[in-house]
């Protein structure tokens, strides 16, 4: 078996019958697909069990609820392939993605290859990055929240790689994808870009997952512990990191956070951190908000 692709699914009865369809449509012979219903309370596991009955390249896992990682983790250790490609439940991949990725990592001999992806209203997402790409920049970018490439889904990775990088705490409900995507990055893997859209995002999807300062400090001390090996190279970039989710709080007026939590970092700072992320954090927060909020503001406004 050469390509394994892990969808997890909780509550996607509405868009996982065209997931699964967009799998079926490849143009590619050697590939499986595993389903992890991670305890849908709707009709989810049972779309997929009826697909699966109608085409035998669909396996279904029903599983309790776990999180997102952990159906992932469950779909790997299930896969029978070579290689893996995730999906998510609402997403779809673009005619010929299975092709044109196990080319690319094939002729490549890299860990992972990582494409370009489109979303519902025609825009393509290029990262602008093409060929072998050394990973200390890819992990400064996720650390900022940068996200300028695709984190877990429009890339193919070499099985082996993921072993270890699907352990997240349960708790950990928000960037948890760039989580995994640094833990395999941190063992300085081949990475290999492609400039062709393989994968259709759905933006703006709504979801229920709220964090919080407990989520927060849980992944902060998961993120660190991953760092830790090359922990002077990434001690900054970590502080620059904090920074960013602070941000994302005070954005949300969460003002209480600074207090909470976030005030040691001022004494943290050093000149490699963008000034303005370095001034938000100096500003009290009510005041930051006004810098931070008219920011984002600015940003989504170029974006339409």
């Amino acid at each position: 078996m050469e390509i394994s692709i892990i969808i997890p699914v909780y509550n996607k009865a509405e868009y996982i019958g065209d997931c699964l369809n967009s799998l079926l449509r490849q143009d590619f012979a050697d590939f499986e697909i595993v389903c992890v219903d991670d305890g849908s309370t709707d009709n989810s596991g049972a779309l997929c069990d009826k697909q699966a009955a109608d085409d035998n390249r669909i396996r279904v896992i029903h599983t309790e609820n776990g999180g997102v990682t952990a159906a992932r983790r469950k779909g790997v250790e299930a896969a029978l392939g070579k290689y893996i490609v995730f999906v998510d439940a609402d997403d779809m991949l673009l005619p010929d993605a299975l092709k044109t990725l196990h080319k690319a990592i094939t002729d490549s001999n890299a860990d992972e290859v990582i494409g370009t992806y489109k979303d519902q209203y025609g825009r393509t997402h290029d990262s602008g990055f093409r060929g072998e790409q050394p990973c200390e920049p890819l992990v400064r970018n996720l650390l900022a929240v940068k996200n300028s490439f695709c984190v877990l889904w429009g890339i193919i990775f070499r099985k082996t790689l993921l072993d270890g990088c699907l352990n997240a705490p349960r708790e950990i409900v928000e960037r948890e994808d760039s989580l995994m995507q640094i833990k395999c990055l941190m063992k300085s893997p081949t990475v290999h870009f492609i400039p062709q859209a393989v994968y259709l995002h759905y933006e703006d999807m709504p979801n229920n997952r709220v964090e919080d300062l407990r989520m927060i400090r849980i992944y902060d001390s998961e993120l660190k512990q991953t760092l830790q090996s090359q922990w002077d190279i990434y001690k900054s970039a970590f502080v620059h990191h904090q920074l960013k989710v602070y941000e994302k709080f005070i954005n949300l007026r969460q003002f209480h956070v600074f207090e909470e939590y976030y005030r040691p970092l001022r004494q943290q700072l050093d000149p490699t951190i963008p000034l303005m992320d370095r001034i938000a954090i100096l500003l009290p927060p009510r005041i930051s908000y006004m810098l931070v909020h008219g920011y984002k503001t600015l940003l989504t406004i170029r974006k339409k």
